[in-house]
């Protein structure tokens, strides 16, 4: 049997010239590069100093080396590909794209990672099958997850350029995630929930509300409502883990079909045989990434990109509708 042989890894060419500003006190230059490229880690342009791949004024330095400003600095380095991920060929809807990002529409049922239990066949392996290049970018450019039968949009950084403005943005909390949102119970109108999230005391699956947690912010205004559900529009201002799933428990009204924070199925006397057949056979939650609005990481346009409700979740509104619901 002949040799499998593994193919070349993935790599990402950069080249940057550029004149550092001046800096009164003085900074290391791994500081002052950090501050000047901030579209990459600091750790990753130290390790490219340590490799010899910066110079600064046609000489090697040392990422400690203090700069004063003026000096003219050249970075040419490879990103090299991280191939511990296989990459296995899906289909993906991408709704966006440019040389720098990727916006997709992540089916129900699909893993965004390989983790525990799902060591393959998730949104990474799908992504590395469609664009070989971003092994070369961490976590082959995810930058924020959504459960596995949550369906929606995620945004993908394609390039090393990409990754780190966008992880950034997500920390200060500049890119606008709506949901939609079926909700068990009748809401009159909006509102907001801000109630800090941390990991249950006993049961390690579970997100719970706890004055100890870490600050959470859940906005929700009514979009649809029916004799016993509403539907919602949910905005996030924080990214906690199950955090609407989890807010709108606390509130007094799960989603529908949640399978952690449900709990029982509360169907009254006069929801129809079709109403009740559908809300049983939902077996997921019932919530949609439906909108993602950011400033593009490279060119800082701004983005803004839609993705329609999957026709399962389509398919229980329109039982909903009908009379008895």
């Amino acid at each position: 049997m002949p040799k499998r042989v593994r193919a070349a890894p993935a790599v990402q060419n950069l080249e940057h010239r550029l004149e550092l500003p001046p800096s009164p006190g003085g900074l290391r230059l791994d500081l002052a590069l950090s501050q000047a490229l901030s579209q990459y880690s600091r750790s990753r342009l130290a390790g490219w100093i340590k490799a010899g791949d910066v110079q600064v004024d046609g000489r090697l330095v040392r990422p400690r080396e203090t700069m004063y400003g003026g000096e003219s600095v050249v970075v040419r380095a490879q990103a090299v590909a991280d191939d511990r991920v296989e990459p296995q060929a899906m289909k993906i809807a991408v709704v966006y794209q440019d040389r720098h990002v990727m916006v997709v529409d992540k089916p129900v049922g699909l893993v965004v990672h390989p983790g525990a239990g799902n060591r393959d066949r998730t949104l990474q392996n799908g992504l590395l099958a469609m664009d070989p290049a971003l092994a070369a970018v961490p976590r082959a450019g995810i930058v924020h997850r959504i459960d596995k039968d949550t369906s929606g949009l995620l945004v993908v950084a394609r390039t090393i350029e990409a990754h780190a403005p966008l992880v950034e943005a997500l920390r200060l909390h500049a890119v606008q995630r709506e949901y939609l949102a079926l909700c068990v119970g009748k809401l009159t109108g909006g509102g907001s929930i801000d109630r800090a999230i941390g990991r249950h005391r006993t049961d390690r699956l579970r997100m719970t509300v706890r004055a100890d947690g870490r600050p959470a912010v859940t906005h929700y205004r009514l979009v649809e409502r029916f004799a016993h559900h509403s539907l919602l529009r949910v905005s996030l201002e924080t990214g906690r883990t199950h955090q609407i799933r989890v807010h709108m428990a606390h509130l007094g009204h799960p989603l529908v079909g949640d399978p952690l924070y449900g709990g029982r199925r509360q169907l009254t006397s006069d929801t129809s045989a079709a109403q009740r057949a559908a809300l049983k056979g939902f077996g997921r939650q019932a919530l949609h990434a439906a909108r993602l609005s950011f400033d593009h990481p490279v060119t800082g346009k701004p983005v803004d990109v839609s993705a329609p409700l999957p026709a399962d979740f389509e398919a229980l509104l329109a039982v909903m509708r009908k009379p008895g619901a």
